[in-house]
């Protein structure tokens, strides 16, 4: 049983909510508007401000895309109220980021910066020169590209050099020992 498809979702004020019969659900909020195509199977019911998502049979398939489909539509809902983050920390010698204009730009050990477009939809921020924060209202696209940065240097279990999210816990490893 899907405990998390069954949990109805709640609709702050000033969210508005639209299902086409192509069952596309359609989120639009204060921060902006997402769209996601729903299986069609799924039935997105809207009443009121509570939002539920119907199976139409026990089976496990239909069980496991009644758990995706509610919580991609909790997560819209989420973003356009409230916006997702991802903080990143650049730990090393020499490591930092720089923005220029709408151009992320890492120094990470290589013989050239990094230059890393700012997607659309997406807001970098870099407070400190060793931070970048990624911010939208599409948790995808900022996990995506938070993941995109990260995969540059990821942190490595010798030193812990590289880029890591904010709060990410590197297991070190013991170096050689000398005879």
């Amino acid at each position: 049983m899907s405990r998390i498809g069954l949990k109805p979702i709640e609709v702050p004020q000033g969210v508005e909510i639209t299902v086409d019969e192509k069952n596309i659900v359609t989120v639009k909020g204060p921060n902006g508007q997402l769209s996601e195509k729903i299986h069609r199977d799924i039935t997105v019911e809207t009443e009121a401000n509570v939002i539920n998502v119907v199976r139409p049979t026990e089976n496990k398939k239909h069980k496991s895309l009644h758990g995706l489909s509610r919580t991609l539509v909790a997560n819209m809902v989420e973003g356009v109220t409230k916006g997702y983050e991802k903080k990143l920390e650049l730990v090393g010698v020499g490591y930092r980021a720089t923005m220029q204009g709408k151009k992320l730009v890492l120094s990470l050990g290589f013989s050239h910066p990094v230059e890393i477009d700012q997607p659309e939809g997406l807001t970098i921020e870099v407070p400190s020169q060793t931070q970048v924060t990624v911010k939208g209202i599409d948790k995808q696209q900022v996990g995506n590209f938070a993941a995109k940065i990260r995969e540059y240097r990821k942190p490595e279990p010798y030193k812990g050099k590289g880029v890591r999210y904010a709060g990410e816990v590197v297991r070190r490893k013991e170096g050689k020992t000398g005879k």
